[in-house]
C-alpha cells in the first residue's frame, strides 16, 4: 500500500470511531432522559389519544356479525324512538314548515307541490296510501323520491298523519 492509502484508512477509522462514540453517547443519553421524564398525569389526554387512534370499525362474520347487526339496528331504533321531533307537536303546519316544505314548496326531487294539481293526483290514491308513502318512503314511476319519514327518523307516525292531513287541507 502506498502512504496516502494508509493515511486515508487512518483518518477514515478515526471518523468511524468518533461516530461510534457519538452514537453510544446518544443511546446512553436517551436512556437516562427517558427515565427522567414523568409519565402522563392527565387521564383526559390519554383518553383523547386512545380515541384518536381507535379503529374506525370492525368486521363481524357469521352469527357474531348477524347478532352485532341486529343489536346495532335495535340500538338505532331505540335512539330514534327516544327523540321526539319538533317537541312532539301535532301541528301539521309547523312540521311542514320545518321538514316537508324544503321539498314540497319548490318541487325538489319531483315532490308534489302544495297545489291542487300537485296534491290532487296523490290524494286520489287515498289518504292511507299517502300515510304509508310518507312513513315508509316511496320512489315514484317518474323518478320522484320520498324518503322515509321525510328524512327525519325521530318524527312519529301521528305527526306524519297530522302533516299529511294539513297538506291535503291546505293545497291550493
Amino acid at each position: 500500500m502506498r502512504n496516502y492509502d494508509l493515511e486515508f484508512l487512518k483518518h477514515f477509522s478515526m471518523v468511524i470511531g468518533f461516530l461510534m462514540l457519538v452514537t453510544a453517547g446518544l443511546i446512553v443519553g436517551a436512556y437516562f432522559l427517558h427515565d427522567s421524564i414523568p409519565p402522563e398525569v392527565n387521564p383526559k389526554a390519554v383518553q383523547i389519544t386512545e380515541a384518536r387512534i381507535a379503529p374506525a370499525g370492525a368486521v363481524y362474520a357469521g352469527e357474531t356479525g348477524a347478532a352485532a347487526q341486529a343489536a346495532a339496528a335495535q340500538a338505532a331504533l331505540a335512539a330514534a324512538a327516544s327523540q321526539v321531533a319538533y317537541g312532539g307537536t301535532l301541528d301539521g303546519g309547523e312540521i311542514y314548515k320545518n321538514l316537508c316544505g324544503a321539498c314540497h314548496t319548490n318541487g325538489v326531487g319531483k315532490a308534489p307541490m302544495l297545489t291542487a294539481a300537485g296534491m290532487g293526483a296523490r290524494a286520489s290514491k287515498g289518504v292511507d296510501t299517502l300515510y304509508k308513502h310518507a312513513i315508509e318512503g316511496f320512489t315514484g314511476p317518474d323518478g320522484g323520491i320520498m324518503p322515509p319519514k321525510g328524512g327525519n327518523p325521530a318524527i312519529s307516525e301521528e305527526q306524519i298523519h297530522a302533516t299529511v292531513d294539513w297538506m291535503l287541507a291546505n293545497s291550493k
